[in-house]
């Protein structure tokens, strides 16, 4: 079902670009991309996660794209002032990467740097630390080597074979949504208990995919990168408690800060679908001391105040469409519903 939607889709966006709507000037202010993961192909059938990545190449065929088409790249500052002022000539573009990983400093920063575009990464901060968990790599890595696997879920026991690559990723699907409706307390048990099963070190995968403070430090020493927030742990906020939510988002701001010696002023919502953050999250967003927040939900970002700053969306990129077609129709804002104005973004 999922793959009919993305292909779809695909066709929709296909349509778009052959109807010569991507043509157009464009819709809104402009666009913010996210990026997951940048580094070069890697070998092995079961690759769950591969949807998440692009090549360096392909990041470096995007800017080189986006420049042609005559995008503006911006950081976050830039996109709050234009998001609240009349819209410009030209529309802009800013760059957004989630997570510390570590292929980020490795492939994708030295394209960002060759382009001298602006960009901004979102940090949880307990990942440079080394304390953070990437539960979805220890599932990955399971997943991977075993063929015969059983769990507690709930208050029973859950037992699965899977043989061939295709029932791997569905089970891998499965226990991911699994996993990520748990409450953070929940979820570190349930995957301590299974990378204890199958002798998965879970620390080690987590601080082998991740940035240490000493490649964070490198990167904000750069002037085109805007360091922004991801909580501490990277939970799925919807499954907190307010109180707890919000510790999260203040502790991940005042670390960073610390760590950097600067106000850190843009939050990226973990996840930041429609079912990991709620509205109050919004106004805790405003709360904690928030410039902007932005989500994973798509649109474009409009002009005079029309796009509430912390309820930004953003345009995920990554390897499941790899065309610069597709790309120039989605940022160029056709692709999307127009926005009625609702509240003011400064709300």
């Amino acid at each position: 079902m999922a793959s009919d939607d993305r292909w779809l889709e695909r066709l929709r966006l296909e349509l778009a670009w052959f109807s010569g709507r991507a043509a157009l000037r464009g819709r809104g202010a402009g666009a913010i991309l996210r990026f997951a993961h940048v580094r070069p192909r890697r070998r092995g059938a079961f690759q769950p996660l591969r949807e998440s990545e692009i090549t360096p190449r392909f990041l470096d065929r995007a800017i080189r794209a986006l420049k042609r088409w005559g995008y503006d790249f911006v950081g976050m500052d830039e996109v709050c002032r234009r998001a609240v002022t009349l819209p410009e000539r030209r529309r802009f573009v800013a760059l957004t990467f989630d997570g510390a990983p570590k292929d980020l400093i490795d492939f994708a920063y030295p394209v960002l740097a060759h382009h001298a575009v602006p960009f901004t990464i979102y940090v949880p901060t307990a990942f440079p630390d080394g304390v953070g968990e990437a539960w979805w790599l220890g599932l990955e890595r399971m997943i991977a080597r075993e063929s015969r696997i059983s769990l507690m879920m709930g208050e029973r026991e859950q037992r699965f074979t899977v043989t061939g690559n295709a029932e791997k990723r569905a089970l891998f699907s499965y226990l991911e949504s699994w996993l990520r409706s748990l409450p953070p307390a929940d979820l570190s048990a349930a995957i301590s208990d299974l990378c204890t099963r199958y002798r998965i070190d879970l620390a080690a995968l987590s601080r082998e995919a991740s940035m240490d403070w000493e490649d964070l430090a490198r990167l904000a020493a750069d002037p085109l990168v805007t360091i922004g927030s991801a909580t501490v742990n990277y939970p799925v906020l919807a499954n907190m408690k307010d109180t707890a939510a919000l510790r999260e988002m203040t502790m991940g701001r005042a670390v960073a800060e610390a760590a950097f010696g600067r106000d850190v002023r843009h939050f990226a919502f973990p996840f930041g679908d429609r079912t990991s953050f709620r509205r109050s999250h919004v106004v805790m967003a405003k709360e904690a001391g928030f410039a902007s927040a932005v989500s994973t939900i798509p649109g474009i970002v409009e002009a005079e105040g029309r796009t509430n700053l912390r309820a930004l969306p953003r345009i995920s990129w990554d390897g499941r469409v790899g065309s610069l077609r597709m790309m120039r129709v989605l940022v160029s804002g056709v692709a999307f519903a127009p926005v009625r104005p609702t509240r003011s973004a400064t709300n």
